[in-house]
């Protein structure tokens, strides 16, 4: 995947991948998967899932 940064988000994300101490691209991977994770989440409980889920160890 390529991923253009606009310009002026760039210093912003590499100063919070600095923070984080990570890497650019370590960073962002675990933006996006944290983001892909709660969209997911929330499908679910849109669906009425999320108490079946419930006791598996899953919080929404």
């Amino acid at each position: 995947m390529t991923l253009r940064i606009p310009d002026e988000l760039d210093p912003s994300i590499k100063a919070a991948a600095n923070a984080a101490g990570l890497s650019l691209n370590a960073y962002i991977v675990r933006a996006v998967r944290r983001q892909s994770v709660i969209d997911a989440a929330q499908q679910l409980a849109a669906l009425g899932l999320g108490d079946s889920l419930c006791g598996d160890g899953d919080i929404l």
